[in-house]
């Protein structure tokens, strides 16, 4: 494939944008500018390009993680804030990238992104039951009661049927670790307002078996490797009993 097709592969503008790009010593190939946008590359997995000096590696498909902030809305047209994916480089929109799913824009955590079609309906999709791992900061002390009653199922408005959790553990007085696997409108939040709590703050820590990496600073994101991968196609085992207040 030539340069100026891979940079447009890549969300890199039109055609005649990614040209110039080139033609302008933008472009780089193991560190020294390519002028020809008809250079010949052979592609590998390991293929990097360089563009104004960032290192960008060559992907058919686009799959990332992002720590997301507090303020930010999952959405290509935000009402109220700004869009999460104004966090992202922009060629990512220009391919199409999408949220795969969504958190409330004062939600923060774990958050992914792709512009594979399948690879977001497993991961959406309510028949494949993947677990989310919440931890939600409560105004009021946690409670056997309100533990027992979030495992068990609780009702909620508009609601047929009692929701329960897959688990639900106090990791402090205040601090709530919810397992879920429905994907309900503000899910969480109904639950323990239904158990009799409230929720002051949210976070997402873990998607099926990838949990958000500790070093990943607040608002950053990063690729996800093979390994990545592997643990969101793993069938998660069954939710260990959650355990009542020490």
């Amino acid at each position: 494939m030539n340069l100026e097709n891979i940079l447009f592969s890549q969300g890199f503008g039109s055609r005649r944008e990614c040209r110039a790009l080139i033609t302008q010593g933008r472009v780089t190939l193991a560190g020294i500018a390519c002028l020809n946008p008809a250079h010949e590359v052979e592609l590998s997995d390991a293929f990097t390009f360089g563009v104004d000096g960032r290192v960008w590696p060559c992907r058919e498909r686009v799959y990332v993680l992002l720590n997301k902030p507090a303020g930010y809305e999952c959405s290509r047209e935000p009402q109220h804030h700004l869009s999460v994916l104004s966090l992202l480089p922009p060629q990512f929109a220009t391919r199409g990238v999408q949220c795969v799913g969504r958190l409330d824009q004062d939600t923060t955590g774990l958050l992914l992104f792709s512009d594979d079609g399948q690879f977001i309906h497993a991961l959406t999709s309510p028949k494949r039951k993947v677990p989310k791992v919440y931890l939600a900061r409560t105004r009021h002390p946690l409670d056997a009661t309100q533990l027992d009653a979030l495992r068990t199922g609780v009702l909620l408005h508009g609601e047929a049927k009692p929701v329960a959790a897959l688990a639900a553990q106090a990791r402090s007085e205040h601090l709530l670790e919810l397992t879920v696997q429905e994907g309900k409108y503000h899910q969480v939040k109904r639950m323990v307002a239904a158990a009799g709590n409230r929720v002051e703050a949210l976070h997402r820590e873990q998607i099926g078996q990838l949990t958000l990496p500790a070093t990943l600073a607040e608002g950053a994101w990063q690729w996800l490797d093979a390994a990545d991968l592997e643990r969101l196609a793993q069938r998660s085992p069954a939710a260990a009993p959650g355990h009542d207040l020490a």
